[in-house]
């Protein structure tokens, strides 16, 4: 053991080290989301402007909710490269090998490459049929596969983002994430009511004004982190050895990815059958659902990258007081979220459509994701301790068996009973649920405190 992992071992990383990695990333975490919910807000607005009314009233929003939703399983496939490289990197950091941490993220970029490539082929010649699946044909799945199509350049843009972040965090390095992810999305919510609504010489895109700024925004993200790799000084090769290492890990987090993926996908499809009110009603509440999981995140991505160094530096003892003390944070945090989001029940739907059928669809979801914001706390927390001990096989098992289990059951019971999103967000409830234990009963056990280098 070096003197710098001896100094990892030895140190209780505290209440500041935890909230400063948390704060960094929540910053980067939020980013994206928030530029969602303005894309959200500024389609939902489409209607009002264009003066669609009848059966075009909520075409844009439901539009963009079912091509938002194929997108957003592209990054949810893709966080094994987050993941997955940090708790690698994680380890070498707390080895005292920043060289082998910053390789880590050279893997990482070149999967992310590859992946990101197939993805986009993919995306364009399926994007019809994923969108008639998904959005009932019609109007929506039209307007869904013009959005899709022009989205899916972004693709390998978000899958380098994810490495980069990945390894960033394994080596705990705060700043730089925070310029690029702000630099990349705030310059797409400033383009993004432009290109859609149009001013002076910059026509009126529409719909695919936001699929274009959606693009913007990706590209420049992903070019800085490439920057950021050239700027360590390593060698940017690819070396197979270093890709099946982490294709190793990525294995189960894939699986664990496809897992939500079914889910979420299989929520859209549903509410879309329930028509475009309850498919944008849904569209509005699983943003705000998003938004607050990536904010509960930041305390997760602080665990795995504490937890993964003092692994990597044989302190099985730091890893359970970083575990301590992220649930009792984000259970704080879960229960202030809720709080505040019950009290704003009335209004805040109201920011992101002016669709009066939309607005009285939303209870029937609203309720449910108050109610599971300290559950979801507990849960997010709880992931991060496993992830950042390499703990993959796991949270694999329990997700997928939690998804075949309760979410998916439930999800389809609701179309064929005429539930609606009351049906769709129980489920929701009961998957959360099940995997609030199955962490909890981990955590507490000896079997994922595994020290070592990756």
């Amino acid at each position: 053991m070096t003197p710098h992992a001896r100094s990892h071992a030895d140190a209780d990383p505290g209440a500041r080290r935890v909230l400063a990695l948390a704060s960094s990333a929540l910053v980067v975490l939020v980013a994206e989301p928030l530029y969602l919910l303005v894309d959200t807000a500024v389609v939902g607005h489409l209607d009002g402007a264009g003066g669609a009314t009848g059966a075009q009233a909520g075409v844009p929003l439901a539009g963009l909710a079912v091509g938002g939703v194929v997108l957003a399983q592209v990054a949810s496939l893709g966080t094994f490269l987050a993941y997955g490289t940090t708790a690698r990197a994680a380890r070498h950091h707390g080895a005292g090998d920043r060289p082998a941490a910053v390789a880590e993220g050279v893997a990482a970029t070149w999967i992310a490459l590859l992946v990101g490539a197939a993805v986009v082929v993919a995306g364009w010649l399926t994007a019809p049929w994923l969108a008639t699946l998904l959005g009932g044909g019609g109007a929506v799945a039209d307007a869904a596969t013009g959005w899709l199509r022009i989205a899916v350049f972004g693709a390998p843009g978000i899958l380098v983002a994810l490495a980069g972040h990945g390894w960033m965090r394994g080596v705990q390095d705060t700043r730089r994430p925070i310029v690029i992810v702000l630099a990349g999305n705030g310059l797409s919510a400033l383009a993004c009511p432009l290109l859609v609504y149009g001013a002076g010489p910059v026509p009126a895109l529409g719909l695919e004004g936001s699929a274009v700024a959606n693009v913007g925004a990706q590209a420049i993200v992903g070019v800085l982190f490439v920057g950021a790799l050239v700027r360590e000084g390593v060698s940017l090769r690819p070396v197979p050895a270093g890709m099946r290492a982490q294709l190793g890990l990525g294995r189960d987090l894939l699986l664990r990815s496809l897992a939500f993926q079914a889910c979420f996908l299989s929520a859209t499809a549903v509410a879309a059958r329930f028509g475009a009110p309850s498919v944008a009603a849904h569209q509005i509440v699983l943003q705000l659902w998003m938004f607050m999981v990536t904010v509960l995140d930041a305390l997760a991505i602080a665990a795995q990258s504490l937890v993964g160094a003092a692994l990597g530096a044989s302190s099985v003892g730091s890893a359970r007081r970083v575990s301590g003390r992220v649930t009792r944070y984000g259970l704080v945090l879960g229960v202030v979220a809720g709080l505040v989001f019950a009290a704003t029940a009335g209004v805040l739907p109201g920011v992101f459509t002016p669709d009066p059928a939309v607005r009285d669809v939303v209870p029937q979801a609203w309720w449910f994701f108050v109610a599971l914001q300290p559950v979801a706390a507990y849960v997010f927390a709880l992931d991060g301790v496993l992830l950042g001990a390499g703990d993959a096989a796991y949270l694999r098992l329990i997700t997928v068996g939690s998804a075949i289990g309760a979410f998916l059951p439930m999800i389809w019971l609701s179309l064929a009973l005429d539930w609606g999103l009351v049906g769709i967000w129980a489920g929701l409830t009961l998957f959360i649920l099940a995997r609030a234990v199955a962490v909890g009963w981990r955590v507490r056990g000896e079997g994922w405190a595994v020290t070592g280098a990756a």
